[in-house]
């Protein structure tokens, strides 16, 4: 009885971290819209059909992710959901992309569920954040294809900078704990990859970090390439 009640007091713990990570992201992305020029007058309707036609493109292009076993062990997956977050981003403003984010989530518990207890939707949400927030954020205090470009090597940085820290503090050990893993298990998987992994901040800096640079910067990529595109016929965007 006393190991039930110690699992549900970790579990509600996990719970209580996600969604305050949530809360704080949400505000911060509030808070930043008070001091960006003003946005595009979007009505409500449109504002949610935007919102809600990103998040589905996003939730089958995280459905659709991939390993790349020669960077990382395979329970850390490449995706290219962060694109249509960006988008939604870039044309409705910060707190747009946290709400986008959240929905994509929610939406791929609902089609394919879990398979890393948690811990790894909580990080594919909370790291996705620290991409496309400070990359819209960026974007909108001057709205040019310059801005763009230096929003997405911040967002890209940040990412890069953020998730391999989360990874380490909190991330890893937390999976080890809910998913039943040995954490030196988790680092003798990297260190299958890369022989110079002997603990938890060699595995994030030679297998997360790497991860996290690659998909921002393909991400980055294609949301220069395909953002005026998309955005006309999406977004009603003339110029």
């Amino acid at each position: 009885m006393a190991t039930l009640w110690t699992q549900i007091a970790e579990n509600l713990t996990f719970v209580m971290t996600c969604i305050a990570l949530v809360v704080g992201l949400a505000l911060l992305a509030k808070l930043a819209e008070h001091f960006l020029p003003e946005r595009r007058k979007v009505t409500p309707a449109r504002r949610v059909s935007i919102i809600g036609i990103c998040a589905a493109i996003a939730t089958v292009l995280h459905v659709l992710d991939f390993a790349i076993p020669f960077l990382a062990p395979g329970f850390y997956k490449l995706d290219f959901s962060e694109l249509p977050v960006l988008l939604c981003g870039f044309y409705l403003g910060p707190s747009a992309t946290v709400v986008c984010e959240g929905i994509k989530i929610l939406l791929k518990l609902l089609l394919k569920g879990t398979s890393t207890a948690f811990v790894g939707d909580l990080a594919n949400f909370v790291v996705g954040c620290s991409f496309v927030l400070p990359a819209a954020i960026w974007y909108h205090v001057h709205k040019s294809k310059h801005s763009a470009i230096i929003g997405l090597i911040l967002g890209t940085v940040c990412m890069s900078v953020f998730g391999t820290a989360f990874n380490a503090v909190y991330l890893l050990p937390k999976f080890a704990e809910l998913y039943g893993m040995p954490l030196d298990a988790i680092i003798g998987m990297g260190a299958a990859i890369h022989p110079s992994i002997h603990n938890v901040t060699t595995f994030v800096v030679m297998c997360v970090a790497p991860l996290n640079v690659v998909k921002g910067a393909m991400v980055s990529v294609l949301t220069l390439l395909l953002y005026k595109r998309v955005a006309r016929p999406l977004f009603g965007i003339r110029s």
